[in-house]
C-alpha cells in the first residue's frame, strides 16, 4: 500500500485535473444512498479514500449540518483535497472538512465515531477489502450507514487503450503487459454478500455504468499526466515526443464514439448491525 501512496504523491495534480472529474458524476451520485441516513439524523460522515475531496465536498454542499473528514493513504492527494475544498467551499462550510493522511485499513479513530461512511473509487485499491469494509464497520455507530461504488470486474477494451500500445509498439518501447485488475469487484451479489459477512444488513447493491467522452488532446495528458506517467516520464525526451506524436494521428483517424469511456461499476450500502 505505501508504494500505491508514493504513486499517488506523484501523480496528484494529474488526477485532480484528468481523473477525477470523470468519476464525479458517479461519486456524488452515492450520495443518493446516504439521503435517508442524513435526512435520520447523521452529521458525522468519514469519506475513505477522499481522493481530491470530490465526493466530502458534495457532501457538504448538499447537506448543510454534515461534518466530513476525509481520509487518504497519500499525503499528495490529501494535499490536493484541502486545496480543493479552499477553492470549491466558502465559509463557514469549509469549517465541515477536515482531511488526514491515513490507511483505509487501519482508521485512526474510536469505534462508533461516526454516522456514515462513504468511499468512491477506492475499495479495489485497498490491499484487503475485506478489512477495510471491517474498518468502516468500527468507526460506525450501531444504525450508521456505508455507502461505496467501485469498479466492476469484466473484460473492457477501450479503444484508445489499443491504439496507445500500438504507438508504444511502433517506437520501439513495447505494449504494455495486461492489466487484470485483481482489486476490481466480482460482482453485484458477491459485493452485497460481503457487507453482510462484516456485519451489515439491509444490504443494497446495484450495477451501473460510468461513461465519458475523451477528446484527443484530453486522452493524451489523461495519460501521460495520470494513468501512464511512470511510463512516460521514464522515455527519453525524443522517444516521448515521438510515442506522442504516434498517438495523436492514431486517435485523429477514430470517430468520436471510440473515445467513449464506458466501465462497469457496483455501488453498495448497508446500515451497520
Amino acid at each position: 500500500m505505501t508504494d500505491q501512496a508514493e504513486r499517488y504523491d506523484r501523480i496528484a495534480a494529474g488526477y485532480a485535473k484528468w481523473w477525477a472529474p470523470v468519476l464525479a458524476p458517479q461519486a456524488t451520485a452515492l450520495l443518493d444512498r446516504l439521503d435517508g441516513a442524513v435526512a435520520g439524523g447523521a452529521r458525522r460522515l468519514i469519506d475513505i479514500g477522499t481522493g481530491t475531496a470530490t465526493l466530502a465536498i458534495a457532501a457538504i454542499k448538499r447537506w448543510p449540518a454534515v461534518e466530513v473528514v476525509g481520509i487518504d493513504a497519500s499525503r499528495g492527494m490529501a494535499n490536493a483535497a484541502a486545496s480543493e475544498a479552499d477553492h470549491l467551499l466558502v465559509e463557514p462550510d469549509r469549517q465541515r472538512f477536515d482531511v488526514k493522511v491515513a490507511f483505509a485499513d487501519k482508521l485512526p479513530f474510536a469505534d462508533g465515531s461516526f454516522d456514515a461512511a462513504m468511499s468512491s473509487f477506492v475499495f479495489q485499491l485497498v490491499p484487503n477489502r475485506a478489512r477495510a469494509i471491517r474498518e468502516a464497520h468500527r468507526v460506525l455507530r450501531p444504525g450508521g450507514t456505508l455507502a461505496y461504488v467501485s469498479w466492476l470486474a469484466e473484460d473492457r477494451a477501450f479503444r484508445p487503450d489499443i491504439e496507445f500500445d500500438d504507438a508504444l509498439d511502433e517506437v520501439g518501447v513495447g505494449a504494455r503487459l495486461p492489466d487484470d485488475r485483481p482489486g476490481d469487484i466480482p460482482g453485484v451479489d458477491g459485493a452485497a454478500a460481503q457487507l453482510r459477512r462484516a456485519g451489515f444488513r439491509d444490504v443494497d447493491a446495484g450495477r451501473g455504468e460510468l461513461e465519458h467522452q475523451f477528446g484527443v488532446e484530453g486522452y493524451i495528458r489523461f495519460m501521460t499526466e495520470f494513468d501512464e506517467e511512470d511510463l512516460v516520464r521514464s522515455l527519453e525526451p525524443d522517444v516521448r515526443e515521438r510515442l506522442i506524436d504516434r498517438l495523436r494521428e492514431r486517435l485523429e483517424s477514430r470517430p468520436a464514439t471510440d473515445l467513449v469511456l464506458r466501465l462497469p461499476i457496483v455501488a453498495v450500502s448497508g446500515i451497520r448491525s
